[in-house]
């Protein structure tokens, strides 16, 4: 079997400081930009006020101080980590499926995590005795299950003489999508006074978000970045093909189980915090696997941050492109990744 050049997968410092650069800039425009705009310099020492060992006398308004850190900032870091956490699963399910389709949305996880999500919001009310307390700390656990149970029916389904098959996974997470769909259809429509917020979650929103949302995802981007890392290399051996996988001594099916459950747990916890947002787990990978080549331990990394910073930039567009009101996240996101999507596809299909 035909081996990557090994240059292409070395870690490049420039392309890692540059990102970083461009991450830190990107924060800086972002907070900036939106409906009362303020200035660079002014909104440069706000950031920085709140810094440990940065003494700068306030020469601003509480309101826009308030803007910045209570506001702003707090949907911008929320962006980078739903964007991280999305783009760290789909390298991974490209890599464990060696299937460059494969994608948290297009295999119906998304889905599946909203499904759980709305289950969360329907059965532990907020006006019940510690509802908002259950609510808060169910709603991950709820989307993760609804994550799992989807990825266990697309893999079922796909699955053929121990194999799966490209086209077959893609029309296996379409069932999915609209079985699970109907589903969830079927919950709005019982909802009742959970309409709406059932319905948030399958647009996909970054809208009316707090630090206490960036809290919750902090725990589980942690573990589940860590994870990912620490399995970089099996992935690249899995990569060169299962058999070659148990020559060497690993033992497969245990590591893709590991690997799929971590992925779909990133996925159903942003889908929880933001809702349904498509395609940057498909995009962002192929992107960067095109600049740094495909060795995981270079790429994911690689990815995550490239995953935030787009992921940024799809929100600053969302709440600014049109004055009187926000578009949706997931329409964004939709808008770039399924002419992408399509086109690789096409891609797939020539070549089989």
């Amino acid at each position: 079997m035909e081996s990557r050049p090994r240059s292409r997968s070395k870690m490049n410092p420039p392309i890692i400081l540059l990102l970083l650069f461009f991450l830190l800039f990107s924060i800086l425009l972002s907070v900036m930009i939106g409906s009362v705009r303020l200035p660079f310099d002014l909104t440069g020492k706000i950031l920085l006020s709140h810094l440990p060992f940065f003494h700068i006398e306030p020469a601003w308004t509480q309101a826009q101080e308030t803007i910045v850190w209570q506001l702003r900032l707090p949907r911008v870091c929320l962006a980078l980590l739903v964007g991280a956490m999305l783009s760290s699963a789909g390298v991974s399910f490209q890599g464990i499926l060696r299937n460059p389709l494969a994608d948290p949305y297009i295999l119906g996880i998304s889905v599946g995590a909203a499904f759980g999500a709305a289950a969360s919001i329907l059965f532990f009310s907020h006006t019940a005795y510690m509802g908002h307390f259950l609510s808060r700390f169910s709603l991950p656990l709820f989307s993760f299950l609804g994550g799992l149970l989807s990825l266990a029916f697309v893999l079922t389904l796909a699955k053929h003489e121990g194999q799966h098959d490209r086209e077959t996974l893609i029309l296996a997470g379409v069932v999915v999508q609209s079985l699970i769909g109907a589903f969830l259809s079927f919950m709005i429509a019982v909802s009742g006074q959970q309409m709406q917020e059932i319905v948030f979650w399958m647009m996909g929103s970054l809208a009316n978000r707090s630090w206490s949302d960036v809290a919750l995802l902090v725990p589980y981007f942690i573990i589940g970045i860590l994870y990912l890392l620490l399995q970089a290399r099996d992935l690249n051996i899995i990569s060169l093909g299962e058999r070659a996988a148990m020559h060497l001594g690993m033992n497969v099916e245990k590591k893709k189980v590991g690997i799929l459950v971590m992925g779909s747990l990133l996925t159903s916890a942003a889908v929880s915090v933001v809702g349904i947002i498509g395609f940057v787990g498909l995009i962002v990978p192929h992107l960067v696997r095109l600049v740094v080549g495909p060795d995981h331990r270079v790429l994911l990394p690689v990815s995550t941050l490239v995953g935030a910073i787009f992921l940024l930039w799809s929100d600053t567009l969302a709440r600014t492109l049109l004055a009187s009101r926000e578009i949706p996240i997931g329409v964004i996101t939709a808008f770039v990744g399924a002419p992408f999507f399509a086109y690789l596809l096409k891609r797939g299909l020539r070549r089989g």
